[in-house]
């Protein structure tokens, strides 16, 4: 194993693969003392080897007019990264980074480019500001966790979300993306931010928040019309209205919020698609009855009942008239007097006036199904389905755990007698192994084990 100790500012060829580009090869320790500087002027980081700063062990700056990146198939922790790119040249990501203590922002961009940056617990971004900061409208966060104990004004490593309660939030993973959440005309869009938060306690917090932005992130919405938009399983989303704001400091807030989730700002009249919350079946007198809702509607003129046999080849059996536009929950229904005889599937298809479909998720109805449980895919990406059969009405309580016992997330709803499908969102977590915990019913608990990629 190699082991380079830098002293001061220094670059040495024998680490240079390629013209512009530093490469760190495998088995090549990187070990700076107090001071030094790491000057990669319109340079590119490939890093296969081991760069594990600790705290005041000097920093990497990227400097010059050309646009360069950090890959390899090593994690680097920076302690200090600085950007000082000239003019519009920024920095990008093909790889994950972590950071130790701040990441300094002097000029130029620094692109997630679907990657994540790692921030330890007191690490911060310094300076982020409209000519210099972080971007990533094709994917990717930064991050950090710190314990929120009745938080007073708390920005979390400067990422822009402020926090205030008298409640204990406990551990708190806030993450920051950069990718609209919806695209399309028509389909509605949120300004390029939103924000994962994820306390441990979640439940009755009374919080503020006040959610910060740069006027580069607007996606083309007015600033003076920006509300907070909410929703539990990045999917589907609720307007949360907002408590105040200010254009001038590019700030929006909102006061007793009982628990978070994902969060971005849109405009009232620039719904993000929702349509479907929920959907049911249940057997009655023989016959399958649907039940479905909507948090709100853009446009649309009906729905369509879809059956099937066999989940794959679907018949439409009836229609239903919608809402048209609507900013609240809707419940609609439809009977299928002549259901397949022991079991079958069903969807509702939105048809909207511009002649585009919007599905739900496939339920199964049957009038011989006893009460059960079952959540899918697995493994998962983004949301998993919770399929709960059950005879009566009933409470349910959805907690996901990581490998060492930690509660990330709890969930809690209602359901009806027959079969309830809920969503559980894990696109916030990072890939690996997690426990879904279910607790409904009377004494009713099941556990499954979720991998998440």
């Amino acid at each position: 194993m190699k082991k380079y100790l830098f002293h001061a500012f220094l670059l040495l060829p024998s680490f240079m693969s390629a013209q512009n580009n530093l490469k760190i090869t495998s088995g090549t320790v990187i070990k700076t003392s107090v001071g030094v500087v790491i000057n990669l002027q319109d340079m590119n980081l490939d890093n296969d080897g081991t760069i594990n700063q600790a705290a005041g062990e000097g920093f990497f700056k990227f400097t010059g007019t050309q646009n360069n990146s950090i890959s390899g198939i090593s994690l680097p922790l920076f302690d200090v990264l600085d950007i000082s790119k000239t003019g519009s040249a920024k920095l990008s990501l093909n790889r994950n980074i972590s950071i130790g203590s701040s990441i300094n922002f002097t000029s130029g961009l620094i692109d997630l480019n679907n990657n994540n940056i790692l921030l330890q617990s007191n690490a911060l971004l310094n300076g982020e500001n409209v000519n210099s900061r972080i971007t990533g409208t094709n994917g990717g966060f930064v991050e950090i966790t710190q314990t929120l104990n009745a938080p007073g004004s708390a920005n979390p490593g400067k990422l822009g979300a402020i926090f205030s309660s008298a409640q204990n939030f406990g551990s708190t993973l806030i993450r920051r993306g950069h990718k609209s959440q919806a695209n399309g005309v028509g389909n509605g869009n949120s300004i390029f931010r939103y924000y994962d938060i994820t306390p441990t306690n979640n439940s009755t917090l009374n919080a503020t928040l006040r959610f910060n932005y740069f006027d580069s992130e607007l996606n083309g919405l007015i600033e003076t019309g920006l509300v907070f938009w909410k929703s539990a399983d990045n999917t589907h989303w609720f307007n949360q209205s907002f408590s105040g704001r200010d254009i001038a400091v590019n700030y929006v807030e909102k006061t007793g919020i009982p628990d978070f989730s994902r969060w971005t700002l849109s405009s009232p009249s620039n719904p993000l698609p929702v349509s479907f919350t929920f959907i049911n079946t249940r057997c009655e007198n023989g016959k399958i009855y649907i039940v479905w809702k909507t948090a709100q509607e853009f446009n649309s003129s009906s729905f369509d009942i879809e059956r099937s046999s066999n989940g794959i080849n679907w018949s439409v059996i009836g229609s239903v008239f919608a809402s048209g536009n609507s900013t609240s929950e809707k419940t609609y229904s439809f009977t299928d007097n002549i259901p397949n005889l022991n079991s079958g599937y069903y969807r509702i298809a939105e048809n909207s006036f511009d002649g585009k479909k919007h599905f739900t998720n496939v339920v199964r109805g049957s009038c011989d199904a006893k009460e059960g449980i079952s959540l899918w895919p697995n493994p998962v990406r983004d949301i998993a389905l919770l399929n709960i059969n059950i005879t009566s009405p009933a409470h349910v309580i959805i907690k996901v755990y990581n490998t060492k016992g930690s509660l990330l997330l709890i969930q809690k709803g209602n359901l009806i007698s027959g079969n309830n499908q809920l969503y559980v969102p894990m696109g916030k977590f990072i890939p690996g192994v997690y426990e879904i915990k279910v607790e409904y019913g009377i004494g009713k608990v099941k556990s499954f084990k979720l991998v998440k990629f």
